[in-house]
């Protein structure tokens, strides 16, 4: 449970800060040890609708990171204690909550934690790939070069993420609108179009009464079929967010046509970059392994990873694991091998990470050509379908009347 302090030190400095304790009892013993003489202790709401609400808004962008551990290489360069450089880069920053992690990590390292544990204390914030390579910067004494590997890693992370959304954003932009235009047509104009037939007491094809009955079944009840549809996507989206519902919604996503070799390409640049990182950083292997996995964000992967972690644990090779799993492209557990076999692994990685970036730069780039015309034919022949059925039979009708 957290506890938000405000308490004295022994030369009456006034301290805020939050603590991690089981009780009120147990916080006071922690402050009292760390010679803090707490003024008010107040505990953290333990309200869940709450803490969903403040969710979305307490949350630190990744440029936000990038800037805040280029500031701080910059000052570590410049011989600033690292106190006075956070101070400083919290005077400079506009999110709030930033602000309060900020003056957080100030308190903790002045009452003797270590830059890296404190780090570790907002897992919320910074990711496990990030404050291993400060531990691993701390423990070589190079702190502005693993802090500078921090920031380039965000970075690309983040440069990659904003590719997947770009895979997405064209295709899912026109499937919502064309389901949207689909609803409204059937709700509100093929019920005019089809008063002529009705009207008229003609014979029509039994797949033109289906698209009648559907299109007056929409016009009376229009608003219920809306609270099913929206009610359906809602539990998709809530089913997407447990934990069955990610391990299902990875597969799918690497099994997409066309978009799903932009995920898959994405996943191995992510491995490859982050890999080489932590290794450059001083990282053993097997923990290297590690924590790729818990950053990678698709449990297949995360899967194929700590295999390879058991692997390397029991003397095996990463390649023998990669190479059982068609997720990962032969070359790359070929290439992986022959950094295995002279010692320049992080080198090879490297090289994995930049050819996959380009990959997914060049079919991100094309994406909206290699999707348009299948999405075409799609609603062409829906557009066909909804023609034949309506318009033919009212043309075969007035040529009657003639």
């Amino acid at each position: 449970m957290k506890f938000f302090f405000k308490a004295k030190n022994k030369i009456g400095e006034i301290k805020e800060g939050a603590i991690e304790a089981s009780n009120e009892s147990a916080a006071i013993e922690v402050l009292q040890k760390n010679n803090l003489y707490p003024m008010s202790l107040k505990a953290e709401s333990t309200s869940s609708l709450k803490k969903t609400f403040l969710k979305y808004f307490e949350t630190v962008k990744s440029e936000e990171l990038v800037i805040f551990f280029r500031q701080l290489a910059i000052m570590i360069g410049a011989k600033v204690p690292i106190i006075s450089a956070l101070s400083s880069i919290k005077e400079e920053t506009s999110n709030q909550y930033f602000t309060r992690v900020i003056n957080d990590l100030v308190n903790e390292i002045e009452d003797g934690a270590s830059f890296s544990d404190a780090l570790s204390k907002y897992a919320d914030v910074f990711s496990p790939l990030s404050i291993n390579i400060i531990k691993a910067g701390e423990a070589s004494g190079n702190m502005k070069r693993s802090i500078e590997y921090v920031a380039d890693n965000i970075e690309k992370n983040f440069a990659l993420t904003t590719k997947i959304r770009s895979a997405m954003m064209y295709p899912a932009i026109i499937i919502i609108a064309f389901f949207i235009i689909g609803f409204l047509v059937m709700s509100f104009i093929v019920p005019k179009l089809t008063m002529i037939i009705k009207e008229l007491d003609a014979q029509v094809p039994w797949y033109t009464q289906m698209v009648i009955g559907a299109s007056d079944f929409m016009a009376r009840y229009w608003w219920a079929v809306a609270v099913v549809i929206l009610g359906f996507v809602g539990s998709l989206w809530y089913y997407i967010k447990t934990e069955g519902g990610q391990r299902d919604w990875d597969q799918i996503k690497i099994k997409l046509p066309i978009v799903g070799k932009i995920f898959r390409n994405i996943y191995v640049t992510r491995f490859a970059e982050n890999f080489a990182v932590l290794l450059s950083g001083g990282i053993p292997i097997i923990k290297a392994l590690t924590i790729v996995s818990s950053v990678i964000n698709n449990t297949v992967y995360q899967k194929i990873f700590l295999k390879a972690a058991e692997e390397v644990k029991i003397g095996g090779d990463i390649s023998n694991v990669l190479k059982k799993y068609k997720e990962i492209p032969p070359i790359v557990t070929q290439m992986i091998r022959v950094g295995e076999d002279s010692g320049q692994i992080d080198s090879v990685l490297t090289h994995i990470a930049s050819f996959y970036q380009q990959q997914t730069d060049t079919v991100t780039k094309n994406l909206a050509t290699l999707i348009e015309p299948v999405l075409m034919i799609v609603i062409g022949v829906a557009v066909g379908i909804m023609a034949f059925a309506i318009l033919m039979p009212i043309y075969n009708i007035s040529s009657g009347i003639k």
